[in-house]
């Protein structure tokens, strides 16, 4: 909501002056009332974020002028982070207790002999660390090619097809592992538009058949080294058009594929060049309490098992549906490694040849050619990859539309495990959230939303870095570096600190400090439900008494800022609640609104915060009688309070009318 005029209200002051009786304002305050009333109810719900943080540090940097398509390299320990824009490359530098700073290099292209004005410039799309240099590749006027930067001196590559694509939009996806290299990257301009997954460099170039996908949008690929090393596997994440056309199935299918890494293709001419071991299967994200199915992979994360065991590690899945709506499910690649192990195939019904499809084979044998026929016609398991956890359920489902996400464990002051999510939504801002371990089930707790830029932008590209305990964020303005402890946004003193819930913080010495800074232990409690309770002090400090005198029949507003969307505000005159403000407030204050004030009116007026057990005083004014004074001022200030509660209700309460 637009804030009043300064002046006016002064809520600052301790004792505050308002002179004289008001004449009506042209805009009703009742109607006021009833609007911002309406559009209060059209808010977040209790699994969003508890608080609303803008980061304000120095760490950030712009790049100067717009870079529609970026993309970002950070290796972890650095203060350093290459971004790749319009032919060139920035590097930015965050040293720690100083300002960021940034360089560009310069990146020649074939500008000049573009035919038409399609992508023209030379858009990099790749960036690699390759021994004591960096790799970098791009669109170059739709002559995809790359280049090595080392100390400073660049050299030009020539031409790489499937290293970069021919324009930035092209969905795509590099991997590399050693000398080996991996791309869904098409090498031709106008032919060969059927999108595969290639072995682009390595001993065979391979290629997954045209047939086992359907207009795939590649997600995410990893490989994993298994128990033997014959045995290593590539997955790939991504999502299909539904072959199911029925007008009631949705219309995108997730998906996880395996590959043999040494794979080494088939016996026959049609089978020599392709992937023989290629397997596919569903990915399922649905609440079934809730008949909530979210189909629509946006993003995928892995967190590794600490213990080195590659079957627990966690894949964390961002879904949407048709109306935006996400969820997040956490799978492993145990159980993903055991569905394509042992499940029947899609619509085959016949007993599978031997060696079954998808088998790794050792000592580098060719897969038999009626092996890979019937994996070439049948690419689907039968058998569906579903969450961890005994109920197979999201780990939760938001209104929220989120489209990244990187996970962090870590370890809190006590040594509890916890695994901090940070997911960016649709609106250029990051959530922040907790999930914790209570016996079989996770917890998980929306600690925060965090802005991170100055100019609030669609996020294009995010990195973690774990050992600097840092987020690097790009949009095309800007880069930014964001702690991951951002302890000092929590006020409301040790009660307002443990509510917080984060696990990166605690109370030291009379501040809420981050727990990595504190030479000792700090006082942190993760209990979900009673956080405040380990405070020493029993109860929070009441809030400080502030006074205004008041003209009798003039008109009023009380505002109380909203910190914690979880809590309930209500305004109290003297044993009686005027005005209550759910956890779905859309507006940052509780305002009471006072159209004609009264002898009974005058007195005590308390904002109280009731968040679950956890109760605090937030305000409290008394309002005391003037009388014989003139009503310029307050005329000024009630109209100009009318117009601005007006601009800032109406597109709330129209977007709110409309979802309605």
């Amino acid at each position: 909501m637009t804030p009043p005029p300064p002046g006016c209200a002064s809520l600052g002051a301790q004792h505050a002056r308002v002179p004289g009786p008001l004449a009506r304002s042209r805009l009703p305050l009742r109607l006021l009332l009833l609007l911002w009333t309406a559009a209060a109810t059209q808010g977040h719900p209790k699994n969003g974020p508890r608080i609303s943080a803008v980061w304000k540090g120095q760490d950030w940097v712009d790049f100067g002028l717009a870079e529609p398509h970026t993309v970002l390299f950070h290796e972890p320990g650095s203060s350093s982070v290459w971004v790749g824009g319009r032919g060139k490359v920035y590097l930015f530098d965050f040293p720690e207790g100083k300002n960021a700073s940034v360089r560009t290099v310069n990146i020649g292209s074939a500008k000049g002999s573009c035919l038409d004005k399609r992508d023209c410039e030379n858009y990099i799309t790749l960036l690699e660390r390759q021994g004591e240099g960096l790799l970098i590749c791009g669109t170059n006027a739709r002559r995809p090619s790359c280049w090595s930067l080392v100390n400073g001196t660049v050299e030009s590559l020539g031409e790489r097809r499937g290293y970069a694509p021919f324009s930035p939009d092209e969905n795509s996806l590099v991997l590399f592992d050693g000398d080996e290299v991996y791309s869904t990257i098409r090498k031709q301009e106008y032919n060969g538009k059927i999108p595969r997954f290639r072995r682009i460099q390595g001993e065979i170039e391979l290629y997954t058949s045209d047939t086992v996908m359907q207009n795939p949008q590649f997600i995410k690929a990893t490989i994993v080294h298994q128990d033997q090393a014959y045995d290593d596997k590539i997955y790939y994440f991504f999502r299909e058009d539904n072959p199911d056309k029925n007008p009631e199935a949705p219309l995108n299918v997730s998906r996880v594929a395996q590959l043999c890494r040494g794979d080494q293709g088939g016996e026959s001419s049609l089978s020599v060049s392709k992937w023989n071991t290629f397997l596919k299967a569903m990915l399922v994200c649905s609440d079934v309490a809730s008949n909530k199915n979210f189909n629509r992979l946006q993003d995928v994360f892995l967190l590794p098992d600490p213990n080195g065991q590659w079957r627990d590690t966690r894949v964390y899945g961002v879904f949407s549906n048709p109306w935006n709506y996400s969820a997040v499910c956490v799978y492993s690649l145990g159980d993903i490694d055991k569905v394509f192990r042992t499940s029947s195939l899609k619509g085959y019904h016949t007993s599978l040849p031997n060696p079954r499809p998808g088998k790794c084979l050792p000592d580098r044998q060719p897969i038999p050619t009626e092996t890979f026929q019937v994996a070439d016609s049948h690419p689907e398991v039968a058998q569906r990859v579903e969450p961890m956890g005994p109920s197979k359920t999201p780990l939760f489902h938001s209104k929220y539309h989120y489209q990244k996400v990187v996970v962090h464990r870590m370890q809190a002051s006590r040594g509890e495990t916890f695994h901090v999510l940070y997911l960016t939504t649709d609106r250029g801002v990051i959530h922040k959230v907790v999930e914790s371990e209570e016996g079989e089930r996770s917890l998980v707790f929306n600690i925060m939303e965090i802005q991170p830029f100055h100019h609030p932008a669609t996020i294009q590209a995010m990195s973690l870095d774990t050992e600097r305990r840092k987020l690097y964020v790009s949009s095309q303005w800007e880069v930014s570096q964001v702690p991951l402890d951002l302890c000092e946004v929590y006020g409301g003193g040790c009660h307002g600190c443990l509510m917080a819930r984060d696990p990166y913080c605690g109370w030291d010495q009379g501040r809420c400090v981050s727990i990595y800074s504190s030479q000792g232990p700090v006082l942190q409690s993760i209990n979900p439900e009673e956080p405040h309770t380990e405070c020493p002090n029993p109860k929070p400090d009441k809030a400080p008494l502030q006074k205004v005198s008041l003209a009798r029949n003039s008109r009023y507003y009380l505002s109380c800022p909203m910190e914690s969307r979880h809590a309930t505000y209500s305004w109290r005159h003297e044993e009686n609640v005027e005005q209550s403000c759910e956890p779905g407030h859309q507006s940052p204050n509780c305002i009471l609104f006072i159209e004609n004030l009264t002898a009974r009116q005058y007195g005590h007026y308390r904002c109280e915060a009731q968040e679950g057990s956890y109760f605090r005083e937030a305000q409290h004014w008394e309002l005391l009688p003037e009388d014989g004074a003139t009503a310029e001022h307050l005329l000024g200030c009630a109209r100009a309070l009318a117009t601005s509660l007006w601009l800032g209700v109406l597109p709330t309460l129209a977007l709110g009318l409309l979802v309605h």
